[in-house]
């Protein structure tokens, strides 16, 4: 098979007067895949910056983490220099430097092997990825299904995917050199078809008995925190690896992918323009037995710009967050001259990436009433260490900036036009979406399925996840939400101090609330909340003003709502 890899190569290679048809084509092989793919990856560039298209076939290609490009790659919102000291990423399909490139999967399965980064996208232009599965031999989220609950036992069925070993009584799971004893749960209830994050099966188990395969009785000091019927979802909380980066790219699409499972982490944009994703499904493969699909979130994006558009896709099965989109604040810790910043990240999990380059726009954030202050353009930036970034500035900073403690900056250059629209979002036991950009976005036509926290949440903060910014035109409409954690729409900037509004023109238009109480939308310090022609069904009867709670805002119009009061 070796050669024949190498003739269709060397075929596609002689095409070149003809770029729609410079096509690598890769057929599948047992065992290892990871180098054969990458080979083609690396063939790419010598066509020059010319159309090229990776054909897969319909078939299963496994990727190894052994076998991986070895590359090391800081991940916004992912884990510290503490939780993980060595940021090298196991990366299966590495793709750099590289532009007008296809990767057509026509129905392959990515089948990964190990922790691992299922691809990397980095420093490249007009990229698309399409027509494939990604999932896991060895899913490091395992699961177990309760079948029997005593006093201070209980019997678990295993999940047949989950493999696990039982050594002189003491239970852990494993897989491709990887091993879980301990850690974070959280239960499925197929009944309600939800998720919410729990006590941990693992959590004081003393011994584990072998009944028959793939059935164990877990034996406790105490009673077991669970029911028959409940399964569980367990992991780590180290997210040292992501199913796959965008870093320092342009033009990327992904579309008709079934993301079966993502681990450690999920999707990842960082310092990237104009990323689409549509058509894609994050939900385990359909007669798997599976109910996880995420570790922790399926999408993030984080210092992006152009437009994000996501679209006609299906999010079902995360530990975390579904989508999130958001800047980032970094605190000036030095003004070492009068044109001068150093900058820090200060959350753990985000450092280690540059997102400041030359003639980017930045302000400088108030922390405590989440405001700007000032304006400067970059003209050069530099890593001082993997923490900090040296500033250089077209002006003299404002003396009086200097006297404010914990002082922020925002990139502002950095933050994408946002299009979320016709999407089913179910089985997550956090928010639905959340998003911070301070460009006009739209959130229309989705599904909102028993989110246990808001569907929708808008924060921006200077203090704790450091997650900007400010909302500037933002419309939320035609959407369901179906018996959300409340409020179900959340807006919660983190200011401590009202000097002002921290978000503009919000209007939120023609959804349908279907409630499990009567919190439906809470908004702090917003200039310009437009509430209208909304359709509330609460088992409570409550008025409009019990529905809708507003705190520290202007310009507020509420009218057209219809409240109507169920009994389901």
């Amino acid at each position: 098979m070796k050669k024949t890899f190498l003739i269709l190569v060397t075929f596609c290679a002689a095409t070149l007067t003809l770029p729609a048809q410079n096509v690598i084509r890769l057929a599948p092989e047992r065992g290892d895949m990871t180098n054969k793919i990458q080979t083609a990856i690396e063939k790419v560039k010598s066509y020059n910056g010319r159309p090229v298209i990776i054909e897969l076939q319909n078939a299963d290609y496994h990727i190894y983490r052994e076998s991986s490009s070895h590359q090391l790659y800081h991940i916004s919102n992912t884990t510290s220099e503490q939780e993980n000291p060595n940021q090298t990423k196991h990366i299966g399909l590495w793709l750099k430097n590289l532009q007008n490139l296809t990767i057509d999967g026509k129905g392959a399965r990515i089948i990964t092997h190990g922790e691992i980064t299922g691809f990397a996208i980095d420093q490249c232009k007009n990229i698309q990825l399409k027509n494939m599965t990604i999932t896991a031999a060895d899913p490091t989220v395992p699961e177990l299904t309760v079948t029997e609950v005593g006093e201070k036992h209980m019997n678990v069925r295993i999940h047949p995917q989950s493999k696990y070993v039982i050594e002189n009584g003491q239970f852990s799971f494993i897989g491709h050199h990887w091993k879980l004893s301990k850690g974070i749960a959280q239960i499925y209830n197929a009944q309600d078809d939800i998720t919410w994050r729990s006590w941990s099966p693992l959590s004081d188990l003393q011994k584990a008995i072998e009944l028959e395969p793939n059935l164990l009785r877990f034996i406790y000091n105490q009673p077991p925190q669970a029911k028959v019927g409940m399964v569980f979802q367990m992991r780590d909380a180290i997210r040292d690896e992501v199913c796959g980066l965008i870093q320092y790219s342009k033009d990327v699409t992904l579309e008709n992918i079934h993301f079966a499972f993502l681990g450690n982490f999920g999707l990842v944009g960082q310092v990237s323009e104009n990323l689409t994703y549509r058509h894609l499904t994050f939900e385990p493969e359909f007669g798997s037995g599976r109910t996880c699909a995420g570790f922790a979130d399926f999408i993030q994006m984080s210092g992006c710009k152009g437009k994000i558009l996501i679209e006609n896709s299906r999010f079902s099965g995360a530990h975390d967050d579904p989508i999130n989109i958001h800047g980032t604040h970094l605190r000036i810790t030095e003004f070492p001259a009068p044109d001068k910043i150093v900058l820090k990240y200060m959350h753990p999990q985000t450092y280690g990436f540059q997102s400041f380059f030359q003639g980017n726009e930045i302000e400088f954030i108030h922390p405590n009433t989440l405001l700007p202050l000032a304006t400067a353009k970059v003209k050069k930036a530099e890593m001082k260490n993997e923490r900090e970034i040296i500033v250089t500035l077209n002006r003299t900073i404002p003396q009086n900036l200097k006297t404010i403690p914990n002082l922020v900056v925002e990139n502002v250059t950095y933050t994408p036009e946002v299009i979320v629209r016709n999407n089913f979002f179910s089985r997550i036991p956090s928010r639905g979406l959340l998003v911070t950009t301070r460009r006009k976005v739209l959130i229309e036509k989705n599904t909102f399925f028993r989110m246990q926290m808001s569907g929708i949440l808008i924060a921006n903060d200077a203090r704790s996840w450091f997650e900007s910014g400010m909302v500037r035109d933002i419309t939320i409409r035609d959407n369901h939400f179906i018996e959300c954690g409340t409020p179900v729409i959340f807006i919660a900037p983190e200011n401590n101090r009202n000097e002002g509004y921290v978000h503009r023109n919000i209007h939120i238009d023609n959804n349908r609330f279907q409630l499990k109480g009567t919190d439906a939308i809470h908004a702090k310090s917003v200039d310009g909340l437009h509430i209208t022609n909304n359709l509330f069904l609460t088992p409570n009867n409550a008025g409009i003003e019990k529905l809708i709670k507003i705190q520290e805002c202007n310009d507020t119009i509420i009218k057209g709502n219809i409240v109507h009061e169920t009994n389901y």
